[in-house]
């Protein structure tokens, strides 16, 4: 069974918002405000991330992103997340945007709850927050991978929305990320 991993850079306030700035959100751009030169540490970090997982799951916005980004971007980075199985929770797909991908245009609840069994290793969740907010809701994420850059936004898009029941975390690990940033590791607490 596959583990479902929440992989995601936020603000101290959990803002997870537009944080290239690209988006037109006036407080974006935090990302590389506040990386510092965490940012080079960070790089070794999701790489790392990215050469351990058996695939990615992405939302629709979140997949065109990334393959704007890295589709032809050259090196081993690049040739890793093209090569792993990316799986996208949309309607419809072309899949000439970013090789290996596939559309899971069913019901995203019961598509991940499948990918889960078939997939042996690590499913990683980039940026996509509405996806990760569900995949919340209905317990399909097993662990959270949060870099948390030090600023507080103080209005934005949040990784966590309310949820019906409270959820409950044990941490894994906590480590420094340059002079600024914090990675946080923790798993979900099941009984």
């Amino acid at each position: 069974m596959g583990k479902l991993v929440l992989s995601q850079n936020l603000s101290l306030d959990g803002v997870v918002e537009d944080p290239t700035g690209e988006e037109g959100f006036k407080r974006g751009g935090w990302f590389n405000e506040a990386g510092g030169t965490g940012l080079e540490q960070w790089a070794k970090i999701e790489f790392a991330e990215a050469s351990g997982a058996d695939a990615l799951l992405l939302g629709r916005r979140s997949h065109t992103w990334f393959a704007t980004r890295w589709a032809t971007r050259p090196g081993e980075w690049a040739d890793r997340l093209r090569a792993v199985p990316k799986y996208v929770v949309c309607s419809a797909l072309d899949d000439t945007e970013w090789v290996n991908s596939v559309a899971l245009t069913g019901d995203p609840v019961a598509e991940v709850a499948q990918l889960k069994k078939e997939v042996a290793g690590d499913i990683v969740v980039y940026a996509s927050r509405q996806l990760a907010q569900t995949l919340m809701e209905h317990d399909l994420v097993d662990e959270l991978r949060l870099m948390v850059f030090p600023s507080v936004l103080g209005a934005g898009e949040r990784l966590f929305g309310e949820l019906t029941d409270s959820k409950q975390f044990r941490l894994v690990s906590v480590r420094p990320v340059g002079e600024l940033l914090a990675h946080l590791v923790y798993e979900v607490a099941r009984e």
